[in-house]
């Protein structure tokens, strides 16, 4: 089943809600997306720490409706 962008943003906004949070279907399918997501809870994160967030986030849709999710995670400037 494929997932809309909108319920994806919807979902990291529920776990970051300072985050701003734009999410692409780059494929065009419902199962690729780049999300681009800016948060103060990024701040002094590793990378891998950042996707935990996300990836806890989303949990139960990844490897499941939700094929693949490419990020990029920043905290503002």
């Amino acid at each position: 089943m494929a997932m809309d962008p909108a319920e994806i943003a919807r979902m990291i906004k529920e776990a970051l809600p300072d985050a701003s949070v734009e999410v692409e279907d780059y494929a065009g399918d419902g199962d690729h997306f780049r999300a681009t997501i800016v948060s103060e809870a990024f701040r002094g994160k590793t990378r891998v720490q950042q996707h935990r967030l996300i990836n806890d986030a989303l949990a139960g849709k990844l490897g499941g409706d939700l094929h693949a999710l490419t990020l990029q995670c920043s905290a503002p400037e």
